[in-house]
């Protein structure tokens, strides 16, 4: 596990977008954490290194919303989902095993159905509002090095 505290949603947004570059057909993030804790935020960031032309937004409402970029990146919000077994009723496999990136924000209530190969990031609330420690768990070999890559290109 990697721990990075992030002082501010620009830094959030920052460390996705550094992240980015890193990222090919195929990968999936796992984002947790409270609301508010800036799983959307992470989520921009990834938006723009991936070079998505257009304002992304929390798919809360809608589950999955598809943007295109230098890898199609798609972003599911599963909050509302009663189970894992309606985001497979959605075919979420096709999205999780397939030409783009995949980012599931409360990817914690549907695990046991996440590629067992993926990178979870959890965001956490510190005593100050806008601060975040951010816990980064690379699942599978080509995670580990994709993160080992990742920390050395941040300036911490």
């Amino acid at each position: 596990m990697f721990t990075v505290i992030s002082h501010s949603s620009e830094e959030t947004w920052e460390l996705a977008r550094k992240l980015a570059p890193l990222l090919s057909e195929g990968d999936l993030i796992n984002l947790s954490g409270d609301l508010g804790a800036g799983k959307t935020v992470f989520t921009k960031g990834l938006a723009e290194g991936l070079g998505v032309g257009m304002p992304v937004t929390s798919p809360t409402f809608t589950i999955i919303r598809e943007y295109e970029g230098r890898l199609p990146l798609y972003h599911f919000d599963v909050y509302r989902l009663a189970s894992p077994d309606e985001l497979e009723e959605l075919g979420a496999d096709e999205y999780f095993y397939g030409d783009g990136v995949t980012v599931v924000e409360w990817g914690d209530k549907v695990e046991e159905i996440l590629p067992d190969e993926r990178l979870t990031v959890k965001l956490l609330r510190l005593v100050d509002d806008e601060f975040r420690r951010l816990e980064v768990v690379p699942l599978g070999d080509r995670w580990k090095n994709k993160v080992d890559t990742w920390i050395h290109s941040l300036d911490i």
